[in-house]
């Protein structure tokens, strides 16, 4: 059967890509029982060597997040830096940018345009549509290829409860979320209808968000340039073929209008040379994306295989920078991505379990430009195309020692013609470079006690180039400076050490990892003419990013509980023997949290932690008008949630969040947009 039996609480929905099973918040068993779509498995994280982690739906309505920058807020090794509202780029052990690889259901969000540094592509999801987020730090590579150098994520979305529709028949569920935050006058609401009838099942939403200037806690009071409109809307449909087959069809959608980039708007506290003006601000307008996919999933297609999933899907991401108010110049990027992957899987026994892909992505770009912009950000028709294959093994050694190993080949192929100065002349030159490199890992997981497993891996990562760092003449750089192409870029390579311990006792459930990694040919900023500060091209320089990180939470009586983390990050390039840019400053959270059983009502006191970061890259942190002088300062914020449900079936659900109670300024290191001072969430969730 391709689904488990009538009568358990909840199903698995997908093979290589599998969602949580049984997993809610006051359940026993807690995170650790989850399977995850990330690491390709079955298994669960405690039994995998992997540092891992799953922010679930009910830890994502708890926050009340109307974007993904709270949705994923707080959690171990990941910091949320916002540029401007509305952005958000996960930082993972020190990396971000193109150095994460971000997935929803599995497939590519990352394309040949994504931005070195913190841009804004991860907030381009409505957190209303989110079943869960996987989160593996490290390279991921060999399962995802390439970009997956400092980490993964994936953002598996909700859909139709198969479980439910092949257990009990048909049904129609409404639900409906409404959130409103104080500090920025925003409402957030959106609409879900879930149903099943027959073989077939539907999940569609949709949701707007109008936010406005942020009310910041510091003496300037509201923050400008913080306002801006959003929409979304999807569907997904599951067509079950038979018991052991299913058709999965998915279309997104989303949009943000008038956002400007905060940092770069009239006004903003940190323009210490008064450069920023109705002339220079800057806006994206609209921010879209859409994507549509067709799935594939079955069980013993052939006898040589268990599971296979097929994935076709279109990607497309859109966006129009302007500047200067009315607009006096515009470039527009438009990329359209087609791709295809197939994963299949096979169970030797004492053998092992053999899982084996294919992946194929083929970006096509389109660039316009007006008004007094000289010319495209990135060159139109430009072309990206990836290829990889990848083989990973799980076994068990012995009885207490258990090994998976991978190994993965890739292929990048890209062309398009920079403009490029030759001679002191501006002239257009063709180019066609071809990247290709083999990538392997291996950990394994050794049992000391059934409830204390040490781990350990050796994996390695590998980043091409893409069309950002080798052809784009880009002005929405630091300083109003200028980014220019970089032609004979070398592709990043990494080498990743990383040792821990895993804990799932009764009462105590902690992980600890402590990590090194070597980055070979790290793509940089530099600065190649002193006469000219603020124009950056890129080089390849060796660097290192070492850290610790730990979480866990100890079980106290009647479903309250201790809980926290603590990480730390430190990166250095080695060829200029200087910090690297806006590697996170050391932080964590510790709290204290009540659950009900049922999940009828939740309660969690908190604070977060952040220390001073004055280790300032030489070249953009010290010019960086997001980051103080001297360094971003370190502060403390303290923090409450609480929520009940109540009526028939548990059907409303009122919440409240308090947040920085102590009305504490802070800045997150590199944001454009300053904390918040105390806030209120409000929040309202029913479903019929």
């Amino acid at each position: 059967m391709l689904w488990p039996r009538c009568g358990l609480k909840r199903a698995t929905t997908s093979l290589s890509y599998p969602s949580l099973a049984d997993l809610e918040l006051g359940q026993a068993a807690g995170r650790f029982g989850a399977s995850t779509g990330i690491l390709r498995g079955q298994k669960s994280l405690f039994d995998t060597p992997a540092a891992a982690s799953i922010r679930t739906r009910e830890e994502i309505l708890q926050r009340q997040a109307p974007d993904m920058f709270h949705a994923l807020q707080n959690e171990v090794g990941v910091l949320l830096q916002s540029t401007a509202a509305g952005q958000a780029s996960p930082f993972i052990r020190g990396l971000t940018g193109q150095q994460i690889l971000i997935l929803v259901d599995g497939i590519r969000l990352n394309n040949s345009i994504t931005r070195r540094g913190p841009n804004q592509y991860f907030n381009t999801m409505d957190p209303g549509m989110v079943d869960h987020i996987e989160v593996l730090r490290g390279p991921g590579s060999v399962l995802w290829g390439s970009d997956a150098m400092g980490g993964t994520m994936n953002v598996v979305t909700r859909g139709p409860d198969v479980h439910h529709g092949m257990c009990h028949g048909a049904y129609l569920t409404p639900e409906l979320t409404q959130y409103y935050n104080t500090s920025n006058s925003a409402p957030y609401g959106r609409v879900n209808i879930e149903g099943w009838v027959g073989n077939t099942g539907i999940f569609t939403g949709g949701s707007f968000l109008n936010v406005r200037d942020l009310d910041t806690g510091w003496d300037f009071g509201r923050q400008p340039g913080t306002n801006y409109q959003q929409w979304a809307g999807d569907v997904k449909f599951n067509y079950l073929l038979d018991r052991s087959r299913m058709l999965t069809v998915s279309l997104q959608h989303f949009q943000q209008d008038d956002l400007p980039r905060s940092d770069r708007f009239p006004g903003y506290p940190g323009d210490l040379n008064g450069s920023n003006n109705f002339g220079n601000a800057r806006f994206f307008d609209p921010q879209q994306r859409d994507l549509g996919y067709l799935r594939y999933q079955a069980l013993n297609p052939i006898p040589a295989i268990d599971a296979l999933t097929v994935t076709a899907s279109y990607h497309r991401q859109r966006e129009v920078q302007q500047r200067g108010v009315p607009t006096v110049r515009f470039q527009e990027t438009d990329v359209e991505t087609l791709g295809v992957q197939a994963v299949a899987v096979k169970d030797l026994d004492w053998v092992g379990k053999w899982t084996s892909g294919v992946d194929w992505y083929y970006d096509d770009v389109d660039s316009r430009f007006g008004g007094t912009a000289s010319g495209p950000i990135v060159p139109d028709d430009a072309w990206y195309q990836r290829m990889g294959w990848f083989l990973n093994w799980d076994v068990a050694l012995t009885e207490r020692l258990d090994a998976v190993a991978g190994v993965r080949y890739e292929n990048i192929n890209t062309a398009g013609t920079p403009v490029v100065e030759v001679g002191g002349i501006d002239t257009p030159l063709f180019i066609n470079p071809n990247y290709h490199d083999w990538v392997s890992q291996v950990g394994v997981v050794y049992e000391l006690r059934p409830s204390l497993h040490l781990v350990g891996s050796i994996s390695e990562g590998f980043r091409a180039p893409n069309l950002d760092d080798l052809m784009a003449n880009n002005p929405n750089v630091l300083q109003q400076g200028q980014s220019i192409p970089s032609l004979d870029l070398r592709a990043e390579r990494s080498i990743h050490y990383e040792v821990g311990f895993k804990t799932n006792y009764n009462r105590l459930r902690t992980q600890t990892f402590v990590y090194w990694m070597d980055l070979q040919d790290n793509i940089v900023s530099i600065v190649p003419d002193p006469a000219a500060p603020t124009t950056f091209a890129s080089a390849n320089q060796d660097s290192f990013v070492q850290g610790v990180e730990s979480n866990g939470e100890y079980l106290l009586d009647d479903g309250w509980s201790l809980y926290g983390n603590f990480w730390y990050t430190y990166g250095v390039n080695l060829i200029t023997d200087s910090p690297l840019s806006r590697v996170p400053p050391t932080q964590g959270i510790l709290g204290l949290r009540w659950r009900d059983p049922q999940l009828r009502g939740y309660f969690s006191l908190y604070t977060w932690m952040v220390r001073r970061q004055d280790r300032l890259e030489q070249v953009r942190d010290i010019t960086d008008e997001r980051i103080p002088a001297g360094g971003t300062p370190g502060y403390a914020t303290l923090n409450m949630r609480v929520g009940r449900s109540f009526g028939c079936h548990d059907q409303h659900r009122l919440s409240l969040s308090l947040e920085n109670i102590t009305d504490k300024n802070y800045l997150v290191h590199g944001s454009g947009v300053f904390g918040t001072g105390f806030t209120a969430r409000l929040g309202y969730h029913w479903f019929y």
